[in-house]
């Protein structure tokens, strides 16, 4: 699949996000990488890198770089074997890490089947 069209599947799956939720979305940016960095599983497939909303305090909300959210390319292509398949499991991702961002811990993601 082109980047361009993977891109799109992202986009889609920010769009499919409530708007109660959305807008309570702060300072992120959502970033489509290759791979996983050095260090990560292969087969990572997201990544959440901030302070969640549950855990800022004064300090936190001050003037700092944005939130990260990483979706991996690469090892959702492996894992999907139709564009079908890969649709459904971008949104997973993104559902997954954006839930990051409001405090939501993987036990939790897990029992609601976003793990």
């Amino acid at each position: 699949m082109e980047p361009d069209r993977f891109d799109a599947l992202v986009d889609q799956a920010l769009d499919g996000i409530p708007d109660e939720l959305a807008r309570l979305v702060s300072n992120v940016v959502v970033l489509v990488e290759e791979e996983p960095p050095e260090g990560e599983p292969d087969d990572l497939l997201g990544l959440y890198d901030g302070v969640a909303l549950t855990e800022r305090t004064s300090w936190t909300e001050g003037a700092h770089l944005p939130d990260r959210i990483f979706v991996f390319r690469g090892p959702l292509l492996d894992l999907c074997e139709s564009e079908e398949e890969l649709v459904e499991e971008v949104r997973i991702t993104v559902v997954h890490e954006v839930a990051h961002h409001f405090g939501i811990d993987d036990a939790r993601l897990h029992d609601l089947g976003y793990a």
